[in-house]
């Protein structure tokens, strides 16, 4: 099975890594649409425990719009989703889509081109992390 999306490993504290991962996808020209917080809404509509994880829903505004003229579909499949969750106290995973995986139904060479695009400012973005 192909890998559909690039993740880091940091330690660290989660609400201070969520905000270093702002931080990072902002450095990247990203604006964070959404922000889902898993464990309070499965808390809340199922009544479970869960661990701390996040979906940040980021978006890169010229890129978005210029993939919206070459595909008007492409929609579909934004924004770019970055998890970022704790997989124990302390040591935390960041994931974000692979936008060249999550585009490879769509027959367009644009489209491609800046899937590629995305995927290096996203792979930069996780590269800027700390673990502290």
């Amino acid at each position: 099975m192909k890998k559909f999306y690039i993740s880091t490993k940091v330690t660290g504290d989660f609400d201070e890594t969520v905000e270093q991962v702002k931080s990072a996808l902002s450095k990247e020209e990203f604006g964070v649409l959404s922000d889902i917080d898993v464990a309070s809404t499965l808390q809340k509509k199922l009544g479970v425990d869960f661990r701390r994880y996040r979906i940040l829903g980021a978006c890169n505004p010229p890129f978005s719009y210029k993939a919206l003229q070459s595909e008007d579909k492409i929609g579909t499949l934004l924004p770019c989703n970055v998890i970022v969750q704790e997989l124990e106290p302390g040591f935390i995973e960041v994931a974000a889509v692979d936008p060249k995986v999550s585009i490879q139904g769509v027959s367009n060479a644009e489209i491609d081109e800046i899937a590629g695009v995305i995927k290096n400012r996203l792979q930069n973005a996780l590269d800027r992390l700390t673990t502290k």
